[in-house]
């Protein structure tokens, strides 16, 4: 899995600056965004961002627990990713979630410099450190994506729908 690959514009990342009403989402890709720069109890508000998106999109409540596992997937991807960014970036600034036919996508934009990777060697009888372990097992892929001549990044993580 890829910790540091730039995604390509307009894969599955969000619509360019200025796309705006001339050049509509696809009704494939629907996207939810969440600022949380000033906010308090970043973590639970975070999460049930992402429970209510998942209810929108029909992902909860689930139908079977394969539904359910993925439903949870995603809320604990989301608070890793927050919490990460709450502990070592300076705290995140913006939670986007963007759902597609096969695959969901999490970001989380902060403010830190920092390179998030999980810790190696992986010890689980260890307190700490396990995020961006859990994200890498979670995921199809996941990464980081920086702005040039911009502070802070974009940690995203894509898993895949239900079937």
């Amino acid at each position: 899995m890829s910790t540091t690959r730039q995604h390509p514009p307009g894969d599955l990342g969000r619509e360019p600056e200025g796309a705006g009403a001339a050049s509509p989402v696809p009704a494939e890709r629907q996207w939810r965004t969440l600022s949380l720069g000033q906010a308090s109890g970043i973590v639970p508000l975070a999460r049930d961002f992402a429970r209510q998106a998942l209810h929108d999109w029909g992902w909860l409540p689930a139908s079977s627990a394969d539904r359910r596992a993925a439903a949870e997937d995603v809320l604990l991807v989301v608070s890793e990713l927050v919490t990460n960014a709450c502990l070592h970036a300076e705290g995140p600034e913006e939670l986007r979630i963007g759902c597609m036919p096969k695959a969901l996508r999490v970001e989380v934009v902060d403010r830190g410099a920092g390179q998030p990777a999980p810790r190696t060697p992986h010890r689980a009888g260890r307190p700490g450190g396990h995020g961006m372990f859990i994200v890498q097992r979670l995921c199809l892929d996941w990464g980081v994506q920086r702005t040039p001549d911009r502070p802070g990044k974009t940690v995203w993580a894509e898993l895949a729908a239900p079937a």
